[in-house]
């Protein structure tokens, strides 16, 4: 981690600005990111736009880092790409007592790639943070902040002050800012930020919001206050009271770039179409049935929030077995706490990042909230779902559609998991 935004203008200056070739709509927060992006994706490209997404981390590819009117770039371009940029990097990195990240160069083969596209707008998630992040190049006319809580607090700070703070440096002079519901020390310093720049903000429960939900097969149907007016019967097809937020966070951002405002709706039949081809992969995903397994990548205590809501809201498991390895930066104690209630049993593993919490360490802090007999471990991830599996099937008479298996606690373990059951 080196925060220092001078390496990345120089390359992007070297390839001739690609940043500045297109419009972008910029997002941070704590949670729901790439959620989000993906919904604004899918919305503008049903307003037959081009464009192109750049979010992290992936699951399977480094491409899908940098996607093309929604689908992961080519190998092809991708290659392309970087043996243009590389040779410059090489120039940025000899006049550098620091060399260009790993994120700074995929942030730099991202506006590289939309701009040879070319892409009409660029839907871009920051790293980490704002202020600081590569990303924070684009002066972006539309910002986006998710919900903020308490994440990445030895890069951005102790508090939920500190760290909207810091995410709030991606608000530039002029910008529209749609912000969705937040603390108020979250919001406080963020809203001193659009009047020290002069920028215009849309609040979530004031400008838009949800105003109706209810489940359906496959996602929930959604009433949506916009900037424009009341959009009704949009279906996603994404489960959870916080997906729903995300989608009105996510019209609330097309509507600003398009223009629309009071009176000026965009049309409710790109916007159902939008939302009803959103997807977003590793959020409470389902990958497999009989027994079900589901994958969330909740890896803080805000967002395992989320998943348990949801999972009592929208699930019915008569048994439930969760597959959980962390970081061992996370707070392993509070999502397990929060995991508790709503889980039969536990099996502990290690993903396969090398920052991954050992499998007995994770057991040992697992045993002080579900107790011994409710705990398992297992090393390896394969063995832990095959464990898991089996334990939600026990005891198990003829149907199974009432038991299942959710494996969360990090990205990491959800894009393990991915790689193992899609094979």
């Amino acid at each position: 981690m080196v925060f220092d935004l001078g390496r990345i203008e120089q390359l992007l200056d070297l390839l001739g600005s690609p940043q500045r070739a297109y419009p972008s709509i910029h997002l941070t927060g704590t949670n729901g990111k790439t959620s989000t992006a993906r919904m604004i994706d899918s919305l503008l490209r049903a307003f037959g736009l081009h464009t192109g997404r750049y979010t992290s981390p992936h699951l399977e590819t480094v491409r899908e880092r940098i996607s093309l009117d929604g689908e992961p770039v080519s190998e092809e371009r991708f290659v392309s790409t970087y043996r243009e940029v590389a040779p410059l990097a090489e120039l940025v990195d000899q006049k550098s007592s620091e060399p260009l990240t790993y994120f700074e160069m995929t942030t730099a083969l991202a506006f590289a790639t939309f701009a040879d596209a070319p892409v009409d707008v660029a839907v871009v998630e920051v790293g980490l943070g704002g202020a600081e992040d590569a990303t924070n190049v684009l002066s972006a006319g539309v910002c986006v902040l998710t919900p903020i809580g308490l994440d990445h607090t030895e890069w951005l700070g102790d508090t939920v002050e500190d760290i909207a703070l810091a995410k709030s440096g991606i608000i530039h002079p002029g910008a529209t800012v749609v912000l969705a519901a937040q603390e108020e020390e979250a919001a406080r310093p963020i809203l001193e930020r659009c009047v020290e720049v002069g920028a215009t903000v849309a609040r979530e429960g004031s400008e838009f919001g949800v105003l109706r939900r209810s489940v359906a097969v496959g996602g929930q149907v959604l009433t949506l206050q916009g900037l424009g007016g009341v959009y009704e019967d949009v279906f996603i097809p994404l489960h959870g009271a916080h997906q729903a937020q995300n989608a009105a966070v996510a019209l609330a951002a097309v509507e600003a770039f398009l223009g629309a405002g009071a009176n000026r709706q965009i049309a409710i039949d790109a916007v159902r179409e939008g939302f009803a081809a959103a997807s977003s992969p590793g959020r409470l995903e389902r990958v497999r049935t009989a027994p079900t397994i589901l994958l969330d990548g909740a890896h803080n205590p805000h967002g395992m929030t989320a998943t348990v809501t949801a999972l009592q809201e929208e699930f019915a498991f008569g048994r439930l077995i969760a597959v959980v390895g962390v970081l061992a930066d996370k707070d392993a104690p509070s999502l397990l706490e929060l995991l508790e209630p709503v889980v039969d049993a536990i099996v502990v593993t290690r993903n396969t990042s090398p920052r991954a919490m050992a499998a007995e360490e994770l057991a040992n802090l697992a045993v002080e909230v579900f107790g011994p007999d409710r705990v398992e471990v297992a090393p390896e991830l394969p063995d832990a779902i095959e464990l898991a599996v089996e334990l939600a099937e026990s005891d198990v008479q003829g149907e199974l559609s009432g038991v299942g298996v959710l494996v969360t606690g990090s990205v990491v373990t959800v894009a393990d998991a991915r790689r193992l059951l899609k094979k």
